[in-house]
């Protein structure tokens, strides 16, 4: 079949939260509500790093990094899907609907190999303490950071070029925002390729930090588990235990949303798996790595007391 034999579809409109009726104005001001403490949250998390000489080291530069990452993928995502509840059926172009699907690819793929580079960094300051400052200069780190970023890229490409070569029929998107399948279903064709492609992308960006974090999670807990004092096990399994909870909500989220079987799931369980990891998971990483964090907290502190002296 070629593209010719379709009516072009120019636009698409979002289903969004219109199956839940009356309560699109509650929604509306719960998400706003998480939304406005995410991105505060993550702003803050970034300003106390980069002006607090205490937490100038690889593992503050890869969180302040990830805060970063993490704001944009929310402003990429949140802002429309709050407008949505508000004006219903607004349009959105097709230009527009990749734009958002490749910007979203390529932070959600960057926040999975940061966090896969933060659990080496924690790897190595824990069983390699002596080489740390040298296996983790400055120059190391902005190279895992490219590297990050660089790999979504990539991933992004190859899911966006992919996606919007087909014709599509369907105009409405069963979503609140220009994710993968649901734009898929309304292809014209059969999109077999399309879900190989797609699978095996979303298999490499999550299985793989999967495997990393897990790899270096072991080695981790051997190193602890060596240390003679409970007191100190305790102590330095603290150090990873903000990050291990990240890394569990976020992959775990990912996973059951991109690489279970394709199925006739309900449209409000998608939603809901949706809202878990476009708004849930990035308010952890200001929750857990701040509020939960005393050398956060410290320097939030200490930046206070120069502020108000």
């Amino acid at each position: 079949m070629q593209r010719k034999n379709f009516t072009e579809v120019a636009e698409f409109i979002f289903l969004g939260f219109s199956i839940f009726g009356n309560h699109q104005i509650t929604l509306f001001v719960v998400f706003l509500s998480t939304y406005i403490f995410t991105l505060t949250g993550n702003i803050i998390v970034i300003t106390v790093i980069c002006i607090d000489r205490h937490l100038h080291t690889p593992m503050y530069f890869f969180l302040s990094m990830l805060s970063s990452s993490e704001t944009v993928y929310t402003l990429v995502i949140i802002p429309r899907m709050l407008s949505g509840l508000i004006f219903y059926n607004q349009p959105i172009s097709l230009g527009s609907c990749a734009t958002q699907m490749f910007f979203f690819a390529i932070l959600a793929a960057n926040n999975c190999f940061l966090l896969t580079v933060m659990s080496y960094d924690r790897y190595v300051a824990i069983c390699k303490p002596l080489r740390y400052t040298v296996l983790m200069n400055k120059g190391v780190c902005a190279r895992l950071v490219c590297g990050s970023f660089g790999t979504g890229l990539v991933m992004a490409v190859l899911h966006v070029t992919a996606m919007f070569n087909l014709p599509f029929c369907g105009t409405v998107v069963e979503h609140f925002f220009c994710d993968i399948y649901p734009v898929m279903k309304l292809s014209c064709i059969d999109t077999t390729v399309n879900e190989i492609i797609n699978y095996g992308v979303s298999s490499f960006v999550i299985i793989v930090p999967v495997v990393l974090v897990f790899i270096s999670y072991i080695l981790i807990i051997s190193s602890i588990l060596k240390i003679p004092s409970v007191e100190g096990r305790k102590k330095t399994f603290a150090t990873c235990a903000s990050h291990l909870t990240v890394v569990v909500v976020h992959y775990g989220c990912a996973a059951i949303a991109y690489l279970k079987p394709k199925s006739e799931n309900a449209i409000e369980e998608d939603l809901l798996l949706s809202v878990t990891y476009t708004i849930i998971t990035p308010l952890l990483n200001p929750v857990v790595y701040s509020l939960r964090n005393k050398e956060v907290k410290d320097a939030l502190r200490r930046a206070v007391g120069r502020n108000s002296s």
